[in-house]
């Protein structure tokens, strides 16, 4: 809550952003790199909980699908950030939030009042700031594990910074020596969550990590 009210506060100049057949209000777009000087923010602070799906009715309404894993009426949150491009992040206010099932929200946000105004949203990811996550995450959520340590043999290998549901697993992605690596969360690889340390204990298959060696050292 802090935070959003220090992003309120700190945005001082408002501009009017152009897209073909519609003009969106100030108050919704502000320039990515002066949000991220003004709160320090990186890309690590933010979590992705979903994408915004379609337009709903003719008044600028969209539809958020997430995965917070309960019904989400963003109760507490201010503000919704939406990616524009790889690691740029647009505030978009909150109005009115109303959950639908436990992984659609219907959402009214500041500055989009028409329906074209929102087919221009569609599709885009949608993030939110690690307190504000923390509270909106229902705790047996897969994604709950986003932030967590992965332990390989007792060894930190990374943090958990996207969680992929599959069928019959879990497959989370962690940086490892700079690269992208996908870790497989199942009942063999498995061995143990600690939720109070965070920590996902696991038993990776020989030779998995080496391809992630090699090619980052070509």
């Amino acid at each position: 809550m802090q935070e959003n009210k220090l992003l309120r506060n700190s945005l001082h100049y408002k501009h009017s952003f152009k897209s073909p057949g519609f003009l969106l209000e100030a108050g919704a777009f502000y320039a990515t790199h002066f949000l991220l000087n003004e709160l320090n923010l990186r890309m690590s602070d933010y979590i992705h909980i979903g994408k915004l799906v379609a337009p709903h009715g003719v008044a600028g309404a969209l539809i958020l699908e997430h995965a917070l894993g309960k019904p989400i009426h963003f109760k507490g949150v201010d503000a919704l950030f939406v990616e524009q491009k790889t690691g740029s992040f647009i505030p978009y206010f909150i109005e009115s939030a109303t959950a639908k099932t436990d992984t659609i929200t219907h959402l009214q946000i500041e500055g989009v009042k028409t329906r074209e105004a929102a087919n221009f949203l569609t599709s885009k990811k949608v993030w939110l700031p690690q307190a504000d996550f923390q509270k909106m995450v229902e705790k047996n959520s897969p994604l709950a594990l986003l932030g967590y340590i992965v332990e390989d043999a007792g060894k930190n290998i990374g943090i958990i910074q996207e969680v992929i549901e599959q069928p019959h697993q879990l497959m989370v992605t962690i940086l490892y020596n700079g690269q992208e690596a996908y870790i497989p969360l199942h009942e063999e690889s498995l061995k143990g969550v600690n939720h109070a340390k965070k920590i996902v204990q696991v038993e990776l298959p020989d030779g998995l990590l080496d391809l992630y060696t090699e090619e980052a050292s070509k």
